[in-house]
């Protein structure tokens, strides 16, 4: 035993090293904005992100409803399954640090030919039962640091499945927020279509009693028809999108068709955040959890490289027995009928036709593309605010347009009210009046509709605030029955 004692002493001195490069998270973008693209008005740069953001809309049914869809999404599911998975398997890696223990008891039944061999036993007969019970013991250590290499790859696997699982989160309550402005969007396009479907009913049977009494021709009425078949073609349409929206809606709650939920959405009902938030770049890879997964993924493949590396290098096993081995299960464990033994292994691979050398070479260009990958991820980053802040822009000088034109509209539509009780112009006119604020209503709706996505696009480009969570929103199954 001895012996062993400067091979031991030698392979824990070596154990000090780690295979492989030591990883170094990469540096932040240094760029203080986002090119061209304008800054939200008023200016909220720096201001932090809620992480319950949606509640800045203001509408307690859009609070359920993602409450609801955090609760059930399948989605959520998954993810929360597989980061427990990244988890475990993290804590299991992590036993490579310890020696492997294992206990066994066995025995035999023999006969040893009596004519050629020596008995080995000291019974007299030939047939004879040997029973035996250890303790092995083996032990690996982390001589060139493959293991501690290996434990930093699945524990950067497990950070880029917790980010993966935040960007889960952030994904769906955005999807939900979208879609709920989608269909108040939908709901005031088909309010505006239905009363110009209206309108144009009633131009209608004022040409059709017109040309009754001569005073308009056929042409008239049939140019009037098609105007009101033109109107009425737009609302199919409108309603085929707000059906689809509602079953995109109950499909991100976690329900089948069936499961619509009661809360309806108009415009009226949300508010639009006062002050909007901005991050700077060096900011932004800190608060996208899509970044933050795409780091860590770099992390876990320069962990991985140190693992191809190390396992290039010599093995060495550490192996010890302790047990008792006798005639009689009675006698075990009896003076004379214990044994042990120790030893020290080293292994190297000689030639295994370059299997090592290729794997490390691809173990490098895995690193290069993780690399790429996150670089590639941080530029998306950036565009995506960049194309929300230019989006936004645009919505509100829309969206100042379509006010000044629906303005306009009424207040012409009030002219022509006034001016058909003087009796200085016919219902027709009048109706012509309205028909145009109408019209103007449809497009200020969908303008509305627009910057209240946009904005919600907003929060989900900077992140969505999860950094500011207190704990992770609880998910239980649910069936298919579940409401």
């Amino acid at each position: 035993m001895g012996t062993l004692r400067p091979a031991v002493a030698l392979t824990l001195c070596l154990a000090g090293c780690a295979a492989g490069p030591d990883y170094h998270r990469p540096a932040a973008p240094t760029t203080t904005g986002y090119g061209s693209a304008p800054v939200p008005q008023p200016p909220a740069s720096g201001n932090d992100i809620p992480a319950e953001w949606w509640t800045l809309f203001q509408s307690a049914a859009l609070n359920r409803l993602i409450d609801a869809a955090l609760q059930a999404n399948p989605d959520v599911g998954a993810a929360q399954a597989a980061l427990r998975q990244a988890h475990e398997l993290y804590l299991a890696q992590r036993g490579s640090y310890f020696p492997a223990v294992q206990a066994g008891i066995a025995g035999t039944r023999s006969m040893y030919p009596t004519s050629t061999l020596t008995s080995p036993t000291t019974a007299a007969n030939a047939v004879y039962s040997l029973y035996t019970a250890q303790l092995q013991l083996s032990y690996t250590p982390d001589v060139f640091g493959g293991t501690r290499r290996a434990v930093e790859l699945a524990r950067a696997q497990e950070s880029a499945t917790r980010y993966e699982l935040e960007a889960t989160y952030v994904t769906l309550t955005s999807n939900v927020v979208a879609t709920a402005i989608q269909e108040a969007g939908l709901r005031g396009q088909i309010d505006a279509t239905q009363r110009l479907v209206e309108l144009q009913h009633q131009l209608t049977g004022i040409v059709q009693g017109q040309r009754a009494t001569g005073t308009a021709s056929d042409l008239d009425l049939l140019a009037q028809q098609a105007a009101e078949a033109q109107v009425l073609a737009t609302l199919p349409p409108l309603q085929k999108q707000l059906g689809q929206t509602r079953d995109m809606l109950t499909a991100l709650l976690g329900r089948l068709p069936d499961g619509e939920p009661a809360d309806e959405f108009h415009l009226g009902d949300l508010t639009l955040p006062a002050a909007l938030p901005l991050s700077l770049p060096a900011q932004l890879v800190e608060q996208r959890p899509d970044v933050r997964a795409a780091e860590e993924n770099l992390h876990a493949a320069s962990a991985a490289d140190g693992v191809a590396l190390a396992n290039m290098l010599p093995q060495f096993t550490l192996t010890a027995d302790i047990g008792s081995s006798a005639l009689a299960l009675r006698q075990l464990f009896t003076a004379y009928t214990g044994f042990w033994d120790a030893g020290l292994s080293l292994s190297q691979v000689v030639f295994q036709g370059g299997t090592l050398y290729h794997r490390h070479r691809a173990a490098d260009a895995a690193l290069d593309q993780a690399g790429a990958a996150y670089r590639g991820a941080v530029i998306l980053a950036c565009q995506n605010v960049a194309d929300t802040l230019r989006a936004l822009q645009a919505d509100a000088d829309a969206l100042q347009a379509s006010v000044a034109a629906r303005d306009a509209a009424a207040r012409s539509f009030e002219l022509a009210r006034q001016q058909l009780k003087l009796g200085t112009i016919s219902s027709v006119a009048l109706l012509n009046a309205e028909q145009v604020l109408r019209e103007a209503e449809v497009q200020m709706v969908q303008a509305q509709a627009n910057r209240y996505a946009d904005v919600a696009g907003l929060f989900q480009a900077l992140g969505g605030g999860w950094w500011n969570r207190v704990g992770e929103p609880h998910y239980e199954p649910v069936g298919y029955a579940g409401r």
